[in-house]
């Protein structure tokens, strides 16, 4: 509806047009729109009274009411604060102006654990029983490539009766898909970079299981006269409770299953006799070595975990 220019409105209020009539008038049989509660007081403004014959507004059973802080308004009527956590003191309650605090987060409510840090990891305890038994260990698996390090650990961590995670540095180096620098290909300034990078997030993950009771085994060809990728490194990003294990197989066997990989594992034969030689000097380090050429992989992850047994008991020293 138009109005001319000038034309008085209607007016508003009771009795003077549709603006002014009840929502039930305007709306036969409509429920109408909910109430507003009208805004709470603010700070210094008395709090309105009760009506005639209506007490405060009960709280809820079993809840105490908390006595405001000092220079603090008390809360709005009607508005219980929130029970405090199991184990954590009241905290003071809120005036209704400034910031809303915030939310207290609950394990049951969000889903948030709290992890432990993860420090250096020390030399465990010697177990009670054969074998590593319940023993929370870091170790760490060296063998040159075709050695079967990865296929070992993976079947001594899923055997282990308690939490045991592997971690393999081959697998977290191809964690870079792009400019990812292949060592195969020339060891670099870039390939030296990924190898420092990849075994600090190794070292990281290992202490972090280790701090939640969970094992880590963690293999890498390291070689005995490569500083950059010898052991000071991971000791220095494990803890000086890391045990290492040497898995050295004759050259024969490992230019076999070298020939059974694909990919940018399988190495040339020429590179995997280079490797395998310098492997070699690890004899005479004082590290175990386990020479699995005639074993299987289940006998070979048996044999390394009485091998780890006795590096409890006596750890080597490196």
């Amino acid at each position: 509806m138009q109005h001319a220019v000038g034309a008085p409105l209607p007016p508003h209020g009771p009795g003077s047009g549709h603006v002014g009539r009840p929502y039930q008038a305007q709306h036969p049989g409509h429920p109408g729109p909910p109430p507003i509660s009208p805004p709470p007081p603010s700070p210094g403004q008395a709090q309105p009274a009760p009506p005639p014959g209506q007490g405060p507004p009960p709280s809820a059973p079993g809840q105490v009411p908390q006595p405001p802080a000092p220079g603090q308004a008390p809360p709005a009527p009607g508005h219980a604060q929130p029970p405090p956590a199991p184990g954590q003191a009241p905290g003071p309650a809120w005036s209704g102006t400034g910031p809303t605090p915030p939310a207290r987060e609950a394990v049951g409510h969000t889903g948030h654990v709290q992890l432990p840090p993860g420090g250096p990891v020390p030399l465990p305890a010697p177990p009670a029983e054969p074998g590593t038994g319940g023993a929370t260990l870091a170790v760490l698996l060296i063998g040159p490539a075709g050695a079967g390090k990865t296929t070992v650990a993976k079947l001594w961590a899923a055997r282990r009766r308690v939490p045991t995670a592997h971690v393999s540095l081959d697998d977290v180096r191809e964690w870079v898909r792009s400019g990812f620098a292949d060592p195969q290909a020339g060891w670099n300034d870039h390939s030296e970079a990924q190898y420092r990078l990849a075994r600090r997030t190794c070292g990281f993950a290992a202490r972090n299981f280790l701090a939640n009771g969970i094992s880590c085994i963690l293999d890498d060809a390291v070689f005995p006269d490569r500083p950059v990728v010898g052991l000071g490194g991971w000791k220095r990003h494990v803890g000086p409770g890391l045990l290492p294990v040497v898995l050295l197989p004759g050259l024969e066997i490992v230019l076999e299953r070298n020939a059974a990989r694909s990919g940018n594992r399988r190495l040339s034969d020429e590179e995997v006799a280079r490797i395998h030689g310098r492997m070699a000097g690890w004899y005479g380090s004082g590290l175990p070595i386990i020479d699995n050429s005639t074993y299987d992989v289940e006998t070979t992850a048996r044999v390394l975990d009485d091998v780890l047994a006795r590096s409890i008991a006596s750890p080597p020293s490196w």
